[in-house]
C-alpha cells in the first residue's frame, strides 16, 4: 500500500454567515424585551457607544421638512444620517491603494460629530407614562400573605420554619407539592427538615390550610375542597361526596352518587351545585397568576380608508457614537486599532437595528395589504396565508419572516395580536372560497355558545351546522379546535341543575 502526498487546488462556493450577519438575524428573531435588553448589553460592553438620554431631544424632532409623524421624521433623518455616513467614509477610503484598515477615523469621526445622534427607535412627542401612584407599590404576593399570617400565630421557631418550608412549596395554584414526592410523604419530608416531629407537622400543616385564602396549602383537589367544606360547616353528605365520589362529580355521573348513597338525586344535584362554587385553585387571585402584559412591537392605524404602519420605538435605547473616542486614536496605534474594531462593530449594529425596524414594518404592511378584509370585517373574514406567500411578495426568505414575526404583536383597531395570528391554514368550503383555521375555531365557539346547555351540541352536530354554512370539516378536527379553545366535551357542558 503506498501512501502519497500531493496538493491539490479546488474552487467552490460556501455561504459563510460573518459576525455581523450573525448579530443582525439573532436581533430580528428578539422579542421587544429581549432586543432592549440586547442594545443595552452592547452599551456596556463597546465603549463607543453612547446612550443618548431620552430628555435631550435633537433639534431635528419636530421638523415639518421631514414629513408629518415621528416615524416618518425618524426614518428620513436615519436615513440621511447613513447617506452622510457613507460619504464620511468614502472620503476616508479614497484611493484605491488604501486598504480597509487604513480609514481615516479622524475625518470619519469629525463628521459624525456635527450629526444628531443615531436612534434605534423614534420616541413619540407623546409618550404614556404611569402614573406616579402606580410606581409606589406593588401587590402582595401569596407566600408574602400567608408568612404574615404565620409570623402572627402562637407558632414556635421550629413549628414557623416548617410552615416556611411548607409556603416556600406551594405551586401556582396554592398547592403543596415537591416534585417526585408522592403526596403523603411530603409533610415528613419538610418535617424532618425543619426538626419537628411529624404529628407536629400535620398540625401545623391544617393551621395554614386555614389561612386566607381557605384551602391553601392542600396536597390534592379532593382536600383542599374538603377544608372549604369542613370551614363553612357542610354536613356529612357534602363531605362524604367530596371524599369518595369526587371522580363520578368529575363525569356528572349523578345516578352512581344516589345509588351509592341512597340519596334522592336532588339532593345530590344541591350538592354538586354547592361543590361548584367552591375554589379549586386558592391561589387564583393572586400575583402570581396576574396576567403577562404585552407591549405592540408595531401599531396599524386607520385614516379613512387606509390603513397605516408605525413601529412602536417608546422606550428603545437612542444610541449615538462618543465623541471621546476621536481623540483618543490620535498618537496611539494600539488604542487606535482597538477603537477601529468597536467603531465598525458599532456601525454594523446601528444598521442592523434599523434593517430590523424596517423590515418588521414591510412585513406588516404585506400582512394588512393581504388581510384587508379582516381589518374591516372582523375575525369571520381572516383569509388562509402562510409564510412563503408574504416572503415571495416581499422578496425575502421564507425563514426570515418566521423571525420577523415570531414574539413579535401587533396593535391594530381590531385589538392586539401576535405576527403569527395571520398565518392559517385553509378549510375547503363548497363552492366559496377557503377559510382560515382561526375563523372555523371562532365558528365552532359562536355555535357552542348559542347552544341549550340542557342539550349540548355533540362534536357530530357541529360538523353539521358547519356544513350547513358551507363549512367541510372532520369530526375530529372539531374535537382538536374546541381543546385548542378549552373547550369541554358536550358531556361535560351539560347542565342538569
Amino acid at each position: 500500500m503506498v501512501v502519497e502526498l500531493k496538493l491539490e487546488l479546488r474552487m467552490a462556493q460556501q455561504l459563510v454567515l460573518t459576525p455581523q450577519l450573525q448579530q443582525a438575524i439573532k436581533l430580528l428573531q428578539m422579542s421587544r424585551l429581549e432586543f432592549v435588553e440586547s442594545l443595552r448589553q452592547e452599551v456596556v460592553e463597546n465603549p463607543v457607544l453612547e446612550e443618548e438620554p431620552r430628555d435631550m431631544a435633537p433639534e431635528w424632532y419636530g421638523n415639518e421638512e421631514t414629513g408629518g409623524g415621528a416615524a416618518g421624521q425618524g426614518e428620513s433623518t436615519l436615513e440621511r444620517a447613513n447617506q452622510s455616513d457613507n460619504r464620511a467614509l468614502a472620503q476616508a477610503t479614497s484611493g484605491t491603494d488604501r486598504r480597509a484598515s487604513e480609514i481615516d477615523w479622524d475625518r470619519y469621526l469629525e463628521n459624525h460629530a456635527l450629526q444628531a445622534p443615531i436612534s434605534s427607535g423614534i420616541r413619540r412627542e407623546t409618550e404614556d407614562r404611569p402614573n406616579y401612584e402606580a410606581t409606589l407599590s406593588r401587590p402582595t404576593g401569596l407566600a408574602e400573605h400567608l408568612l404574615w399570617q404565620a409570623t402572627m400565630s402562637d407558632l414556635v421557631a421550629e413549628e414557623l420554619r416548617f410552615a416556611e418550608l411548607v409556603i416556600g412549596n406551594l405551586d401556582e395554584r396554592g398547592y403543596l407539592i415537591m416534585d417526585g414526592t408522592a403526596p403523603d410523604d411530603i409533610v415528613s419530608l419538610l418535617a424532618e427538615e425543619a426538626g419537628i416531629h411529624p404529628e407536629d407537622a400535620e398540625e401545623v400543616l391544617a393551621l395554614i390550610q386555614l389561612f386566607d385564602p381557605i384551602g391553601v396549602a392542600a396536597r390534592t383537589l379532593q382536600e383542599c375542597l374538603l377544608v372549604q367544606a369542613r370551614n363553612q360547616g357542610m354536613d356529612r353528605l357534602v363531605l362524604d361526596i367530596i371524599a369518595n365520589h369526587l371522580v363520578d362529580l368529575g363525569k356528572r355521573d349523578f345516578d352512581s352518587i344516589r345509588k351509592a348513597l341512597r340519596v334522592s338525586l336532588d339532593e345530590v344535584y344541591d350538592v354538586a351545585r354547592f361543590i361548584s362554587d367552591l375554589e379549586p385553585h386558592p391561589a387564583r387571585e393572586y400575583p402570581g397568576n396576574a396576567p403577562h402584559y404585552v407591549v405592540p412591537d408595531v401599531y396599524v392605524h386607520k385614516v379613512g380608508d387606509d390603513y397605516f404602519v408605525s413601529t412602536n420605538d417608546d422606550g428603545m435605547p437612542r444610541l449615538k457614537i462618543s465623541r471621546y473616542y476621536r481623540s483618543a486614536m490620535r498618537g496611539n496605534k494600539e488604542a487606535r486599532a482597538y477603537i477601529q474594531e468597536k467603531l465598525r462593530s458599532a456601525r454594523w449594529l446601528i444598521r442592523s437595528i434599523d434593517q430590523r425596524r424596517k423590515t418588521i414594518e414591510r412585513v406588516t404592511e404585506c400582512i394588512v395589504e393581504k388581510q384587508r378584509d379582516f381589518f374591516e370585517e372582523g375575525i369571520g373574514s381572516l383569509k388562509p396565508m402562510i409564510l412563503r406567500e408574504v416572503a415571495e411578495e416581499l422578496g425575502l426568505h421564507e425563514s426570515t419572516v418566521s423571525r420577523v414575526t415570531s414574539n413579535k404583536y401587533v396593535q391594530t383597531p381590531r385589538g392586539l395580536f401576535e405576527l403569527k395570528f395571520f398565518f392559517n391554514s385553509a378549510i375547503r368550503r363548497v363552492s366559496q372560497e377557503d377559510i382560515a383555521s382561526e375563523s372555523v375555531k371562532q365558528s365552532i365557539k359562536r355555535t357552542i355558545a348559542s347552544e341549550d346547555t340542557a342539550r349540548p351540541y355533540s362534536d357530530q352536530k357541529i360538523v353539521e351546522l358547519l356544513a350547513g354554512n358551507g363549512v367541510v370539516i372532520a369530526r375530529r378536527t372539531i374535537s382538536k379546535y374546541r381543546a385548542m379553545l378549552g373547550i369541554l366535551s358536550s358531556s361535560r357542558r351539560k347542565r342538569y341543575f
